[in-house]
């Protein structure tokens, strides 16, 4: 961080010169790259999928960097760029030390000002030209000025999850209790785009009040009235075990008292399999969606369990378009040893799904979390596997790693985050409160699809 002034048009002189050289990093040349609208694949040299490593000069936008300096150096703050005349040569790659220079060449009435301007790489000039600026008069100063950080969506698989999603009926699906602001109109949102049907379940003077506040129409939706949130679960699951809704969707309900209508066996909506979370992230650094399975209900799952819940992350992961899952079962180390039951538990569900007892994708494990994901981890510790450094699913050894492994990602590396229930006659959404729109409406489409793809006859593996 540094204070950044300004040089006002009665200061500047011909030849007067500012420069700075610095490296450029791998998220700048692809911020630039999309400033210039210049993002064919063809310019970006990846390796194994990942960090672009070059692109041309007049892909990145040049453009931008010599504005930058223009507006932060020379002369400063409140310059307005009105013309540039920029020649473009040569290849700009993350890492590259570039050195950028402005320099006065012609002072012009009504405060415009000519400048030259050139962006090296030692001796190889990229960009030279000039440019046409209408210079401050007044000064300006701004203190503990730093650069904004920025997250680059490289897949923006959220949108993928919408487009996957358009042509197909919406979901009726009934939400339970939307009774504050976020879970109703979370809800109509998802409406609006043709996501869902809702049948509004819970106090209808309450949720009634709500819409009103927020000037939100709901003459048209169903609404179906109960005294109060535990009724609003009981009677949301009865809709769902009659076969009048497809899906649920949580309110602004507990999620305990959710669960506790769906689990009973005689009156809740478990199946077969065991009930287990997804979360479907999509995590800028990463260049595929990563689900992370199971970090919302299984508090310390068995070994059976854990199989359940392999198959349920497998079985949304072709739904999501993955047609062979890859599925990193995840300890603290990459070997198999008795001090640690997790890796127990992995040996075993590996050699599981060799005998088909899991299907559908690939496994491998104990695999430590850096050499699940990273190729260069795993390379470096020579483990040769086909998951290992490019997992698709994250299946954790419990509740609390999966849960702060997944919140890492979100407010760490800057991670959208949907989330779905399986293992349940229709496909749930718990929402939180802390979860934006973007999220909302991804679980919503993830439910969709799942809710679309159940009503399509089972296809033989």
């Amino acid at each position: 961080m540094h204070s950044v002034e300004n040089v006002t048009y009665a200061e500047l002189r011909v030849g007067t010169t500012a420069s700075v050289t610095r490296p450029i990093s791998a998220t700048e040349v692809e911020a630039l790259a999309m400033v210039s609208g210049d993002v064919d694949s063809f310019h970006f040299e990846a390796e194994g999928g990942s960090i672009p490593r070059g692109v041309c000069a007049r892909a990145v936008g040049a453009e931008a960097i010599v504005s930058g300096m223009l507006s932060r150096r020379l002369p400063g703050p409140g310059t307005v760029v009105l013309e540039q005349q920029l020649r473009f040569d040569g290849v700009i790659a993350a890492g590259d030390e570039l050195t950028v220079e402005v320099t006065v060449r012609e002072l012009l009435p009504d405060q415009l000002v000519r400048l030259d301007c050139a962006v090296r790489r030692g001796d190889t000039v990229l960009v030279d030209g000039s440019v046409l600026v209408r210079a401050p008069t007044e000064r300006i100063r701004y203190s503990q000025v730093a650069t904004p950080e920025m997250i680059l969506r490289r897949n923006d698989e959220f949108a993928k999850l919408l487009r996957r999603c358009e042509g197909i009926a919406p979901v009726r699906c009934a939400i339970v209790h939307p009774c504050d602001r976020d879970s109703l109109l979370g809800a109509l949102e998802a409406t609006r785009r043709g996501l869902i049907v809702p049948v509004l379940v819970g106090p209808a003077a309450r949720i009634r009040a709500v819409a009103d506040a927020e000037g939100a129409p709901i003459a048209g939706y169903e609404l179906v009235d109960t005294e109060h949130s535990h009724a609003a679960a009981q009677r949301a699951v009865e809709l769902a075990r009659a076969g009048q809704v497809e899906a649920l969707m949580k309110g602004s309900l507990h999620t305990d008292e959710l669960m506790s209508a769906i689990v009973p066996s005689a009156s809740g909506l478990r199946t077969a399999r065991r009930i287990s979370h997804v979360f479907i992230l999509d995590v800028p650094a990463y260049p595929r969606p990563l689900l992370i399975t199971d970090a919302a209900i299984n508090i310390q799952p068995s070994l059976r369990d854990k199989a359940d819940i392999a198959q349920n992350a497998i079985d949304l992961a072709h739904i999501l378009g993955i047609a062979e899952p890859k599925l990193a079962i995840l300890s603290a180390v990459e070997t198999v040893t008795s001090e640690i039951p997790s890796t127990l538990d992995a040996a075993a569900l590996c050699k599981m799904a060799d005998r088909g007892q899991i299907s559908g994708g690939l496994l491998d494990g104990p695999l430590a979390f850096d050499n699940a994901i990273s190729l260069e981890a795993a390379r470096t510790k020579k483990i040769v596997s086909p998951v290992a450094g490019q997992a698709d699913i994250l299946l954790v050894p419990d509740l609390e790693s999966g849960n702060m492994l997944a919140k890492q990602l979100q407010y760490l590396a800057g991670a959208d985050s949907a989330g779905i229930v399986l293992g349940t006659r229709v496909p749930i959404v718990l929402t939180s409160r802390a979860d934006n729109v973007r999220s909302r409406l991804a679980s919503t489409a993830v439910l969709a699809l799942v809710a679309h793809a159940r009503r399509q006859p089972p296809q033989p593996r």
